[in-house]
């Protein structure tokens, strides 16, 4: 069938057939005539090979037929729809996925040959290698697409090999960082091996050409020695009734040169140049072989390793050991059953369709298929190892059961992969990037579009933002009904933006109450971080803010400068508010001096404790108590310059109900607007607060206001800034 009559038949309604390989292979082969791929491999060439690669690996009419039509999107339009007509929805998704997988590693390969992906430093370039991996994983909707991915991956080495391509070395570090890990992952051995091998071939020459001569050097005596070996414990076996295969393993290149590196072996003291691999029917023969072998030949004890009681993360299950054959050279051993020799050189990739079989087996079968399926579960969800999403049993999950992606993985323009929760926005991505560049993002353009900056993002898209040379983040951007961030990290900086911003213009505005107070004083040539320190603050920024606030007596900076100190400033006494409807008997107060009758008490202005705050009381010259909140500044300051003077003061018991108003300092910061006034006091309306004082000012669009109201306690206070918070346009409500 020509390419013309293919999209004529499928245009024409054609019923769709059964997914067949060989049909699949006939009409790929007559839609990509000459083509080539960029490497310079015809395609013909390439889906051949796939395909031989994949049925080695699974014999699935499914694979198969994706395998040879990889490539049918760069031939033809609306291949999609043409797929789903001639072959079914599942082979035009696995083509669709493994297209959107074969971009993403161009795209990858185009950037990280970039000068700046260079200078990563080695823990960067790690974490990217692994992010890679796992949004591999996230852009597969069907596993099976992962193995497309591998395979065609290896025909692309081999071909490169065989043609000693300038750009193998390109390819073989994408290789060594991204595929091998992912099929080592997976459990998939028989790819990762030969991949490892030509990675190797291509990125270490030298290494790989040594280890290969010493191989080739001494192969005939090598293999007669492993032949004497295999006959030997094919004879013990037969002996005591054991029905197994003995076989010699093969030698992988790559794993002798790591054995190498890691254990700084020679050549000669790297065990698995000689192996023997034994195939048994159940697990206890496993170990009666073991013990056959260890009676037979000297067991290396530091090299035994029982991965079927510890399986690997992966699954991998045998049992290692080497033993000293008749020469006294090294001799490696593998013992495992079929099952899992299957599983290992396979992976999971024997098990896809673990919803389909098991039911009625028992035995060992049956939980070694539970095993394939918790496995492959966790594998489905490998993403979530860091972090998950906290939604309800059941939602988000996909057909399988399985829960479905909570992380989206997306790209800069430079190729780095991002990790962010799912939903995660522009916004989102660019304070995953960088602090700065989250506060100036203005704009992104998503895949070269504009977008708006609450759109959600899809794992595999490139991101750029658009930032401004200044600025910062908008108030909006904690909205969550605007939807403008998701992570609870960009959150957190967005707040952490306009806390620093208050903190400036209170520091701006303390500085310039002190300095006034200073030019009032005749004293402008002051050190004030001296002052501050004599003042009792760790630095001069902290006395500005106190100053903002109204937490201490700007007379104490007279007093201070004087050679006094700060607790010599006169207190101006302030007696609670009594209530109209209860007046106050004579002599009777709020507080209880410890062990003193009738004492003069009066709350410190600087502070305005109000029931229960904590509180202690200072003896004024000649003015009574004055009564602080235990954590004032002033009260800390006066408490560490005279001890003698300080006495333990408590709230009377009556006067921690509602009968009693005490004044309270709220302060208020909010975006201006009309109304604004009014619907604060409306707060304060609706708790039945009194207020008594009022100070507002805007400054560059903001409202900066300063109440005092009469409260009953610190609960109907706090209720009171609970909802000053909701008004709309406040940024900030507390407590003087």
């Amino acid at each position: 069938m020509s390419r013309d009559d293919a999209t004529h038949a499928a245009q024409a309604g054609v019923p769709a057939v059964p997914p067949d390989p060989a049909h699949a292979r006939e009409l790929a082969l007559s839609l990509y005539a000459d083509r080539t791929l960029d490497t310079g491999e015809p395609l013909t060439a390439h889906a051949d090979g796939l395909a031989r690669i994949v049925q080695t690996v699974r014999a699935d009419p499914d694979l198969a037929a994706a395998a040879y039509l990889f490539a049918v999107d760069t031939v033809m339009r609306d291949a999609d729809r043409w797929l789903r007509s001639h072959f079914g929805a599942s082979v035009a998704r696995l083509v669709a996925d493994l297209r959107q997988l074969r971009q993403l590693s161009e795209t990858v390969r185009a950037r990280s040959g970039r000068p700046e992906s260079a200078t990563r430093d080695r823990a960067a370039a790690a974490a990217q290698e692994e992010a890679l991996r796992r949004m591999v994983l996230a852009m597969a909707n069907d596993l099976r697409v992962v193995l497309l991915r591998l395979a065609s991956r290896l025909q692309t080495l081999r071909y490169l090999a065989a043609v000693r391509h300038p750009r193998a070395e390109e390819f073989a570090r994408e290789t060594r960082a991204l595929y091998a890990p992912l099929a080592n992952r997976l459990g998939i051995w028989q790819l990762k091996w030969e991949m490892e091998d030509l990675a190797l071939r291509f990125l270490e020459p030298e290494t790989y050409q040594r280890i290969a001569r010493a191989l080739e050097e001494k192969r005939g005596q090598r293999e007669q020695r492993v032949q004497d070996a295999e006959t030997a414990l094919r004879d013990l076996l037969a002996a005591h009734g054991i029905a197994g295969e003995v076989t010699g393993r093969p030698k992988h290149i790559a794993s002798i040169a790591a054995k190498m590196r890691t254990k700084n072996l020679p050549f000669e003291r790297v065990f698995d140049q000689r192996a023997l691999r034994v195939l048994v029917d159940r697990v206890e023969q496993c170990y009666e072989v073991l013990t056959l072998a260890h009676q037979r030949w000297r067991q290396i004890e530091s090299e035994y390793d029982d991965y079927i009681a510890r399986p690997k993360p992966n699954g991998y299950q045998s049992l290692h050991t080497v033993v000293e054959d008749d020469d006294g050279r090294p001799l490696e051993i593998q013992i495992r059953t079929h099952a899992m020799h299957e599983r290992a050189e396979l992976g999971i990739a024997a098990h896809w369709q673990y919803k389909e079989g098991g039911k009625g087996r028992g035995g060992e079968a049956a939980r070694a298929e539970q095993e394939t399926v918790a496995w492959l579960r966790r594998l489905l969800d490998w993403r979530e190892e860091v972090e998950r999403d906290g939604g309800a049993p059941g939602a988000d999950e996909g057909p399988d059961g399985a829960p479905a992606a909570a992380r989206v993985y997306a790209l800069t323009p430079q190729g780095r992969v991002v990790d962010l929760p799912a939903g995660a926005t522009p916004v989102d991505f660019a304070y995953a990037i960088h602090t700065e560049l989250g506060h100036r993002c203005r704009g992104a353009r998503v895949d070269g579009a504009l977008v708006p900056l609450h759109t959600a993002l899809r794992t595999g898209q490139t991101v750029k933002i658009l930032a401004a040379h200044a600025g910062g983040p908008s108030r909006d951007w904690l909205n969550p009904e605007l939807g403008f961030t998701v992570s609870p990290r960009s959150r957190a900086k967005v707040r952490q933006w306009f806390h620093a911003q208050e903190h400036e213009q209170s520091v701006a505005a303390g500085r310039e109450i002190v300095q006034r107070e200073l030019q009032r004083l005749g004293k402008t040539a002051v050190n004030q971080e001296d002052l501050a320190h004599r003042l009792g603050f760790a630095a001069a920024e902290d006395l500005y803010v106190a100053a903002t606030k109204d937490e201490f007596n700007l007379r104490s900076i007279e007093h201070a400068l004087d050679g006094g100190s700060a607790e010599a400033a006169p207190e101006e006494p302030v007696f609670p508010a009594r209530a109209p409807s209860a007046p106050e008997a004579p002599g009777r107060g709020a507080i209880l001096v410890v062990g003193v009758d009738s004492l003069l008490t009066g709350l410190a202005r600087c502070c305005r404790p109000i029931p229960p705050d904590p509180i202690i009381g200072f003896v004024t010259r000649g003015r009574g108590v004055s009564v602080h909140r235990a954590d004032c500044p002033n009260a800390r300051t006066l408490q560490a310059r005279h001890p003698e003077r300080v006495i333990e003061v408590a709230w009377e018991a009556h006067a921690r109900g509602e009968e009693r108003a005490f004044p309270a300092e709220v302060v208020v910061f909010a975006n201006d607007r009309q109304g604004l006034l009014r619907d604060i006091s409306e707060v304060f309306s609706r708790e039945k607060l009194n207020v008594v004082g009022v100070n507002t000012a805007t400054r560059r669009g903001q409202a900066h206001m300063r109440f005092t109201v009469e409260v009953p306690g610190s609960a109907a206070l706090r209720r009171c800034m609970a909802q000053l918070a909701e008004v709309k346009g406040v940024l900030i409500a507390r407590r003087a």
